[in-house]
């Protein structure tokens, strides 16, 4: 298999580095204003009933997630993602504890957000970045130029209701879980740079292989 660098992974990692310094200079002040308030109480309203579908969709940004689909990656024998998986652990930590946070200290919709519902989530503590969306986000970015595209939408679709369930459960504002997202991307391309991704899509590879399987068939 060839590999490359992509513009699209420098793009990326430059976007989302400006995505999460914006959140961090409106986030700066430790309040949250009018407009991310309202965002949060329309998603933190939602009904009672998704409160469990929710709690489960948050699972996948735990900090050890990337070593679960590591698993995944190494059984198919992809290598350089097994890497970038592994690496996106401790480069989340940095990015989270010995960047953002000390850039914006903000505490938790609990004390921060007056009639906050809190779901089984801590009432104090720092909230900015959201590292639940830093993991789901930067996994979306590594893993997707090795799927195919109904594939690369189910893991985006993941990662989004993930930073989602975190408003919902009263865990994050959402500027909290926006900068945290753009981190994750921001990692997982400079870790696409850094090892590389497959040449070429990976829609590409699977029509090609169908074509190669149609071809062996005998004909009848």
């Amino acid at each position: 298999m060839r590999w490359r660098r992509r513009p699209l992974d420098a793009a990326l990692a430059l976007g989302g580095a400006l995505v999460a310094a914006a959140c961090a200079a409106v986030a700066a002040s430790g309040r949250v204003g009018p407009a991310e308030r309202a965002v949060f109480a329309f998603v933190n309203g939602w009904p009672e009933f998704l409160r469990r579908p929710m709690y489960v969709f948050q699972l996948a940004g735990v900090l050890g997630a990337p070593l679960v689909v590591a698993v995944g990656a190494a059984v198919a024998r992809k290598w350089r993602l097994v890497a970038g998986l592994v690496l996106l652990v401790p480069l989340k930590l940095l990015v989270e504890k010995d960047v953002l946070k000390l850039v914006v200290h903000r505490e938790r919709p609990g004390t921060t957000i007056p009639d906050a519902v809190l779901r089984d989530v801590p009432s104090a503590g720092v909230s900015f970045p959201s590292g639940h969306a830093i993991i789901t986000f930067g996994i979306l970015v590594l893993v997707a130029p090795y799927l195919a595209r109904r594939w690369q939408v189910l893991v985006l679709a993941v990662a989004v209701l993930n930073a989602l369930a975190r408003v919902y459960l009263g865990a994050h504002a959402p500027l909290d879980v926006l900068a945290g997202a753009a981190a994750g991307v921001t990692v997982g391309a400079l870790l696409n740079l850094l090892l590389g991704v497959p040449a070429s899509p990976a829609r590409d590879r699977e029509h090609a292989q169908q074509e190669d399987q149609g071809d062996e068939q005998p004909d009848r």
